[in-house]
This record gives structure tokens, C-alpha cells and sequence, in this order.
């Protein structure tokens, strides 16, 4: 049987904060607000592993008002995500991952968060796609207010 999982994230760009994409810590004057890392990437990818079987979202697990997941690293979040796919009798196939930034530029960091997400996960990087693109300086994206990323996954327990 083969599941698809789908998930979008946004987290507000401030000041004071580290900048945390796809568990690698990113040069930058500004970082995303949330009450864990806030590795916007990490989350979409999480959250999609957990949609592909219907497991329900991040905070049905990671709750924002809990002190047990204050400043959590994501990258603890997405291993125990993918822990419950697996324990379900699932392997990840493939992800296909879009970061939504304005002003944070991704193409010179594109392949190192391949690697991180591959490495976090225990595939091949050939199964992690990782693409970018603005928003044309519409919107909160656009205005260099928020980054998001959007992720699609392919499970299958054969």
C-alpha cells in the first residue's frame, strides 16, 4: 500500500532568534518565532510523515503550550514523526519539499538540507527534494515577514 502525506508551515521572522532550516543553523540576523527551533522545514516534513497515515498533526504530539516542548529540536521531532511511521510497518519513499523565502536565500544552503534530511531520516539524499521560490515580495513572505515550506511525502509498507 502506498500513502501520500501532505503538510504546509509558517513561522514569523524576528530578531534575537537563531534561523534553523531543515536542522542546520543558517547564518542570518533574523530567526523564526515558535515555541520549539521553529525549523519551519523539519515541520512540514514531520507533519507531512504523520498526515501520510492519517496520525494527525504536530501539535496532537508536540503541543505548543507544553513545557516538555519549549525550544525542542526539531530534529528530535522529525525521527520520532518517522518513528511512527515505521512502527506502523511504513518506509518513506520520497519528499518533495518547497521553502517559500524572500530574502533568506536558499539555493547556496539547498543541498546542505538535503543532506541534513537525508541523513536525519536514513535515505538516500536522491529521495529528498528540496526547492525555493519567493513570493514576489507579496504578502508576509514577500515582505520578508515569515518563511514557510510546503512538503509532500510517499510512504509504502511493501
Amino acid at each position: 500500500m502506498i500513502r501520500i502525506g501532505h503538510a504546509w508551515d509558517t513561522h514569523k521572522l524576528v530578531e534575537n532568534r537563531k534561523l534553523i532550516l531543515g536542522g542546520l543553523e543558517i547564518e542570518s540576523k533574523v530567526g523564526l518565532l515558535g515555541h520549539s527551533d521553529a525549523d519551519v522545514v523539519l515541520h512540514a516534513v514531520a507533519e507531512s510523515l504523520l498526515g501520510s497515515l492519517a496520525l494527525g498533526d504536530l501539535g496532537t504530539f508536540y503541543p505548543d503550550n507544553s513545557d516538555k516542548t519549549l525550544n525542542m529540536d526539531s530534529k528530535i521531532i522529525l525521527k520520532e514523526c518517522y518513528q511512527k511511521v515505521k512502527d506502523l510497518g511504513f518506509k518513506l519513499i520520497n519528499l518533495d519539499l518547497t521553502i517559500y523565502a524572500e530574502f533568506v536565500k536558499i539555493n547556496p544552503i539547498r543541498l546542505k538540507i538535503q543532506e541534513s534530511i537525508s541523513n536525519l531520516l536514513g535515505i538516500d539524499k536522491s529521495f529528498v527534494s528540496i526547492k525555493a521560490t519567493t513570493w514576489e515580495k507579496m504578502g508576509f513572505i514577500g515582505k520578508g515577514e515569515a518563511i514557510a515550506c510546503e512538503c509532500v511525502c510517499l510512504v509504502s509498507n511493501d
